[in-house]
């Protein structure tokens, strides 16, 4: 008795803060309700529906950018005001100059530590910079060069997997859950040095099903995380995991995300455990184990083990490390791919200049060494062009640690019809960068910004192209190195011994925190493709 009253008095004082600061926040913003945006239809959640729509969600971020520019105001939750921004010279400030003064949002940081745990996409200030450090020489180029054999051993699997499914006929496969097969073992074998037996169809893996189904329950609940920080501020972990199995119990969609979480948490436990057993007892231990020592996470160790005990990650922070790495790695890059081959399947020349350039290289069927791989223009032109015209996130968010100016590239017209060529932001503020808006600014990319053209790839971008507007390139980015060599690994192993065209079904790309794909009228991800074997010309 005394412990529920206690908790009824901890939500009503944690109630009335909340409402505190929304009401001190409001008055904060109000030179930003100068800026244009569309009309809010819930005082509750604002915009934040329209936002994350599944379906008319592409619509709704086209339509806001064509309306109202590369600022937009849009409502938050309880009528918070955020901007949407796709301004060049205001995401060279927010991501590259002053990115000290606009951190992850608080919803981000708290959803995130509490599904991967405190890794680096949970962490900020000191403690991100730290783990920064750690994480810079494992993602270098030296690392990346031995993991080429790793992801080819495993690709040549599914190659040889595939060619059977197709060798006696055309057959339409499902490539985004191939794909969704494939970057699991390749995160398993590659990230952490564990097989989780993905390529066998016989086979279930329920850390796999977990890390599947993390991206679709997260796009559920995406709202839900708006409303969290206050949430975490209410007694220990212990508690709030309590008051969540109890307070939601009538949320299958929570439930179902709570196990997701557990299941993570135990199998990644599990293989770090092993992983440091095997550490202890020396290199020779690590060279008989999957990875060979040399896979992110023993190298990780290593480099954690052989730095200062200030700089050192605790045994808590490595595990967030694995599971924030396992779920990048994999959702991004099958979204990726899926996006790749869709391209490549609605535009047969493109395919067939990329397996020309491919067999070129590969004479005699021999692999592609790293240097060799990074090398190929045209692979490089597929890869980046997809990437830009469908990146697998398509926004992402930041929040104002102090109040900050943000420059613009051009004066924007407020509604009292004034001039801003700055704008004055108040602390706390949420930031929506529009990954696919600046993608796709005409102004940026030119009048076909539009349209997925890899040979704009193959010479040098025109004067107003991208680094001359300042864009900061996500290239340099240490987890996106690791998901580029694998994409690139992957293509370079397929294309050239298997052919891929549309199949006669209606594909639909659902906007989440990670795009993917469906067939029109199902329920799940999946991208059927028709699938050949190549023959020889």
């Amino acid at each position: 008795m005394v412990f529920f009253l206690w908790m009824q008095l901890a939500l009503a004082v944690s109630v009335a803060l909340l409402a505190g600061r929304f009401l001190w926040q409001w008055f904060r913003q109000i030179p930003l309700r100068n800026i244009p945006g569309p009309p809010s239809p819930s005082f509750f959640i604002g915009n934040m529906a329209q936002l994350w729509d599944p379906l008319k969600g592409w619509k709704f971020h086209d339509e806001i950018v064509k309306n109202y520019g590369r600022v937009v105001r849009l409502t938050g939750v309880f009528g918070d005001t955020m901007l949407y921004v796709s301004d060049p010279r205001a995401l060279y400030h927010v991501l590259l100059k002053d990115r000290h003064h606009f951190e992850e949002t608080d919803a981000f940081m708290v959803s995130t530590s509490w599904i991967f745990g405190q890794g680096l996409l949970s962490s900020s200030g000191d403690i991100h910079r730290r783990h920064r450090k750690l994480l810079n020489p494992v993602f270098s180029g030296n690392s990346m060069r031995c993991l080429v054999p790793i992801f080819q051993r495993v690709t040549k699997d599914l190659r040889d997997l595939l060619a059977k499914k197709v060798e006696e006929e055309k057959t339409e496969l499902d490539m985004t859950m191939w794909m969704t097969r494939l970057s699991l073992e390749l995160i398993g074998q590659g990230g952490l040095g564990y097989t989780f037996d993905a390529l066998n169809e016989c086979s279930t893996n329920s850390y796999g099903e977990a890390v599947k189904n993390l991206a679709p329950m997260l796009s559920k609940v995406a709202i839900f995380f708006q409303t969290v920080p206050w949430l975490d501020k209410i007694g220990p972990r212990s508690f709030r995991r309590f008051v969540c199995d109890n307070l939601f119990s009538w949320w299958p969609t929570f439930n179902k995300l709570a196990r997701i979480v557990d299941v993570m948490d135990e199998t990644t436990r599990e293989v770090f455990e092993h992983k440091k057993a095997a550490l202890a007892q020396g290199d020779d231990a690590l060279l008989h184990q999957i990875g060979e020592g040399r896979d992110i996470m023993s190298v990780l160790l290593k480099v954690s083990l052989a730095a200062s005990e200030q700089d050192r990650m605790s045994d808590i922070e490595l595990l967030g490390q694995m599971n924030a790495l396992t779920f990048a790695g994999m959702d991004t890059t099958t979204s990726a791919l899926s996006r790749i081959f869709q391209a490549l399947a609605e535009h047969p020349d493109a395919q067939d200049k990329l397996r020309a350039e491919l067999l070129e290289v590969q004479i005699g069927g021999q692999d592609l060494t790293y240097d060799e791989l990074n090398d190929l223009p045209y692979l490089d032109a597929i890869t980046r062009e997809t990437l830009r015209l469908y990146p697998p996130f398509s926004f992402i968010f930041r929040s104002t640690s102090a109040d900050a100016v943000l420059p613009l590239t051009s004066p924007m017209l407020g509604l009292d019809g004034s001039k801003m060529s700055e704008l004055h932001i108040a602390k706390d503020t949420d930031i929506i960068i529009s990954i696919l808006a600046v993608n796709r600014d005409p102004s940026i990319w030119g009048p076909d910004a539009s349209e997925w053209k890899p040979e704009r790839w193959l010479s040098p971008l025109s004067a107003s192209g991208p680094s001359k507007a300042g864009i900061p390139g996500v290239y340099s980015n240490t987890g996106f190195k690791f998901a580029l060599l694998e994409i690139k690994v992957v293509l370079s192993m397929l294309v050239p011994r298997l052919r891929f065209a549309p199949a006669q079904k209606e594909i639909e790309w659902l906007l989440g925190p990670i795009a993917s794909p469906s067939v029109k009228g199902c329920a799940g991800s999946m991208l059927p493709l028709e699938v050949s074997l190549v023959k020889d010309e």
